[in-house]
């Protein structure tokens, strides 16, 4: 057993989770969206991205193209969730949860395909 991919698949699985328990819910409902899973699913995408950066193959670079983009969507989705609760006049009403949500929503897209890509990875993998 490979630590490292233990590592690497832990928080590429950690990342897709925190990211869907941000997401799912009333898209327009800010008491089911909590502010610090969002956060929380920020940092461990960078994690992720990071872990991603010494692999050198195709995959390996598919991966951390699409870790790229949930990162970006995400710190996106904490952006606006700083601005609509920080600086806002409206406050966290339904236009500016519903944009946070669905930002989370694509970085969940690229998630997914990166947890795919890494069930294929090691599903192809074989003993030399």
């Amino acid at each position: 057993m490979n630590f490292e991919k233990v590592v690497f698949g832990f928080f590429v699985l950690l990342a897709a989770t925190l990211n869907f328990g941000f997401f799912y819910g009333d898209i327009a409902d800010p008491r089911v969206h909590n502010a610090f899973e969002l956060y929380l699913a920020v940092v461990v995408n960078l994690i992720a991205t990071i872990l991603k950066l010494g692999d050198r193959t195709q995959i390996g670079a598919i991966h951390l193209a699409t870790s790229i983009v949930a990162t970006m969507q995400l710190v996106a989705a904490a952006a606006v969730y700083i601005y609509v609760t920080e600086v806002s006049t409206l406050g966290l009403d339904v236009h500016g949860i519903s944009s946070v949500v669905s930002l989370c929503g694509g970085a969940l897209v690229a998630n997914i395909v990166s947890v795919v890509l890494l069930v294929i990875e090691t599903t192809s993998f074989r003993h030399r």
